[in-house]
């Protein structure tokens, strides 16, 4: 089925513009689609899943002033920024210079995720709890710190790196070729490098909508990084997630919320950057208790895809509100619980064919998100590293997961793998 074409004729409701074109923009425009307020959704760029929701627009994510125009000539009520680049180039600054009303981060707010310096110096300020760490831009100076330091040690890029800026080094060899990757080489750009102490316990992921020092939470999640069963393999963009983590209390949320959440949202109010879209908590609970791993500013990937199938408001509202920097109702969300499973392209995350042809797909009961597919003479083929995740419920992590791998059985591409095992850490319990 052909992506929708764009057609220019005036419309009753809302119409909304998401930027990006990946799973997590797929699942926006899927709760913006199920708005009683939304009449038109453009996409840009989107993929081929999303055109059956939205209009595709074939602009970059990172084109500020091309979408800024789009956004005027198509008088566009609201924009949703999905992409952590988009964020970083000023796309709300420019938005909102221009009279546009627009959900996201400004891009001095962004720094909480484009510079891991700025976040530990915010956290470490605000007693916000979270690994200690160093920051160096001499590579002679790194080596001899993490020289005489303990190892596992781990190694971040300051700045954005599309999730491969992380290094855990488990030896001063691995730490030195980490290191000359990042300052010597530029891999990812000039720039700095935080070393931080080495953590230890279950990662979960915290989403809030946060408007200056109003938050609002998300259900908890949990990614899987890795790239095959056991955790074992590369580092990954994500895997696979589910909702409903059992080795969380209500007492680990309600301190996650008060003591990082909130407290990061109101330190960025009190330095002059306040935030004004999602606050993404990645955070380990730890033997000393909940600490901070890392910040984002914006809906993660594939953690969305589960999150917001359970919300049961208007997307639209919370979007509308945030974005006027006006208070919002209280979200409600589903009980029960959702788990994603990514199907990605044979060799990620390193090199990977195009062009594989997916079929299948209309016997999956539930949703599929699309991740990199694209169309080829009508034909629906992998167009990217992670290409799609297929999301189901259920009344507990297990019934969830027996729902979703029934389905994902369904799909047939030469050229796809997936893990067996998501949640595995929940079932193991």
């Amino acid at each position: 089925m052909a992506a929708k074409e764009i057609h220019l004729e005036d419309c009753l409701g809302k119409t909304v513009l998401v930027i990006g074109g990946g799973g997590r923009e797929h699942a926006i425009v899927d709760a913006l689609s199920r708005s009683p307020q939304v009449e038109r959704i453009y996409c840009a760029p989107g993929n081929a899943g999303i055109g059956e929701q939205a209009f595709n627009v074939p602009l970059k994510d990172t084109d500020v002033e091309g979408l800024k125009a789009f956004a005027l000539e198509n008088k566009v009520d609201l924009t949703v920024v999905g992409p952590e680049a988009s964020l970083a180039a000023g796309i709300v600054d420019a938005f909102r210079a221009a009279g546009l009303k627009i959900f996201g981060h400004t891009k001095s707010a962004t720094r909480i995720e484009s510079s891991k310096e700025f976040a530990k110096e915010l956290m470490a300020k605000y007693g916000i709890p979270t690994a200690g760490y160093k920051s160096f831009d001499s590579y002679e100076e790194a080596v001899a710190y993490v020289s005489g330091r303990p190892f596992p040690a781990v190694i971040k890029y300051d700045g954005l790196a599309a999730g491969k800026g992380v290094v855990i080094a488990q030896d001063l060899s691995e730490a030195k070729a980490a290191l000359s990757d990042m300052l010597l080489d530029a891999a990812f750009g000039k720039g700095r490098v935080v070393i931080e102490d080495f953590l230890t316990g279950p990662e979960f992921s915290f989403l809030c909508f946060v408007d200056g020092e109003r938050v609002y939470p998300m259900p908890l999640s949990q990614d899987h990084k890795r790239a095959f069963d056991g955790d074992k393999g590369p580092n990954t963009g994500g895997m696979g997630a589910y909702t409903g983590l059992p080795f969380i209390s209500s007492e680990d949320k309600d301190f996650a919320f008060r003591e990082i959440m909130c407290k990061a949202a109101s330190a960025m109010v009190s330095e002059g950057c306040p935030l004004s879209g999602v606050l993404y908590g990645g955070l380990m609970k730890t033997p000393q208790g909940i600490k901070v791993i890392e910040f984002n500013a914006r809906f993660g990937d594939p953690e969305t895809e589960v999150v917001l199938p359970l919300l049961e408001s208007d997307i639209f509202d919370i979007f509308d509100a945030v974005a006027e920097g006006r208070e919002a109702a209280e979200p409600v969300w589903a009980s029960g619980v959702t788990l994603g499973v990514v199907l990605a392209s044979k060799g990620y995350p390193g090199k990977y064919e195009k062009g594989a042809v997916i079929s299948g797909l209309d016997a999956v009961q539930g949703r599929v998100y699309h991740m990199g597919t694209a169309f080829r003479d009508g034909t629906l083929v992998t167009n990217g590293g992670r290409v799609l995740m297929v999301v189901g419920s259920g009344s507990d992590v297990a019934d969830a997961r027996a729902a979703v791998y029934r389905e994902v059985a369904k799909i047939d591409c030469d050229n796809l793998f997936y893990r067996n095992d998501i949640a595995h850490c929940a079932l193991e319990i």
